[in-house]
């Protein structure tokens, strides 16, 4: 793949940010919720700001991971077979773990502790939504089994997020080849960022309504980030949050009247099934108008998982290429992540 090849090019760069380099101490660059010192991990907690603290005394190679975006990031270090088990194996695009047919242990309400128990992983890597720690966790914990929560889901830097590979450095032995991967994706994207030259932001109209709610992005969110690091400008999203808001289908319509293009229209992948979705929808600014509509579904199972939140997780150069090129008035044929609804 192309990605692959631009990847090994640029291990030789050096670190763009002296916190990168290798040192007995090493903090962050962009993550705010870990940080490494020597071969131990501390994880802060983002709702309570409690640290759990991890020495890794040895190379972990039975690892359980609980979320595809840390699938990604063992396979680009090199450590993928490393993973002894995943959670919702259909919604993962990496085709080496189907290859090998690695266990699915399902998920929180219907967890298979007995094959879990069976694999004796070294540690199993999770995520929570709250501040409180979910009851199949605490059931893995009282069985003896180790378990790590992480929370890259709620970095809002595009380039934090990537930086958790940094994090399964450690857990697996190889810190000097995950700080190679970093780095080389870190160039990649400030010299992507630093390249962008646009007289007016693209004004971007986001997602459509999910249930009864149509969500927009807060300013300081890793969507509405990843979009003005590109040249774009979410409309309606509120500065100095990264939460975001439930807006009206008034609103959305007002917001699309100004809009330079749509992105992420949910499961649709064409103008008809954007507006088979909503009869108001064909009235829409980018519809009316005859402008682009983009979504970030060019990769995905049949089950419906979405390889924008998998590898896009630790290549957000990726992402970041495709919407340069999206935002330009002569956008690439091959993009990584999205494509272009046509009628």
């Amino acid at each position: 793949m192309r990605w692959i090849l631009i990847i090994s090019v640029m291990f030789f760069l050096t670190g763009c940010h002296p916190a990168r380099n290798a040192s007995s101490v090493s903090t962050s660059a962009y993550a705010s919720y870990f940080e490494i010192q020597d071969s131990v991990i501390k994880v802060i907690s983002p709702y309570d700001a409690s640290v759990d603290i991890l020495s890794v005394s040895e190379p972990m190679d039975r690892i359980i991971c609980m979320s595809s975006s840390n699938v990604a990031a063992l396979s680009l270090i090199g450590s993928a077979d490393a993973i002894s088990a995943v959670s919702g194996l259909r919604y993962i695009s990496d085709k080496a773990l189907h290859d090998r047919a690695v266990p699915d242990i399902g998920y929180e309400n219907s967890m298979d502790y007995e094959t879990v128990l069976s694999l004796d992983p070294d540690i199993l890597v999770a995520y929570t939504v709250s501040g409180t720690e979910p009851q199949y966790l605490s059931k893995l914990r009282s069985l003896g089994i180790r378990v790590l929560v992480i929370h890259d889901h709620l970095e809002q830097h595009p380039l934090a997020r990537a930086e958790y590979v940094r994090l399964f450095g450690v857990l697996t032995g190889r810190l000097a080849a995950a700080d190679s991967v970093f780095n080389a994706v870190c160039n990649r994207y400030e010299q992507l960022a630093a390249s962008v030259n646009v007289k007016e932001p693209v004004k971007v109209l986001m997602n459509i309504p999910y249930g009864d709610a149509w969500y927009i992005p807060g300013a300081d969110s890793y969507m509405s980030h990843i979009i003005r690091d590109a040249g774009g400008e979410v409309l309606g999203s509120e500065p100095g949050t990264s939460r975001s808001k439930v807006i009206s289908m008034e609103r959305a319509y007002a917001l699309s009247l100004d809009a330079d293009m749509w992105l992420n229209p949910g499961h649709c992948r064409s103008i008809g099934d954007l507006t088979s979705f909503h009869h108001f929808f064909d009235r829409f600014g980018p519809v009316a108008k005859g402008l682009p509509v983009y979504n970030n579904t060019l990769r995905t199972t049949e089950s419906g998982g979405n390889d924008f939140w998998e590898t896009g997780a630790v290549r957000p150069d990726l992402i970041l290429e495709d919407l340069v090129s999206i935002f330009s008035e002569s956008p690439s044929d091959s993009l990584n992540y999205f494509f272009r609804l046509d009628q």
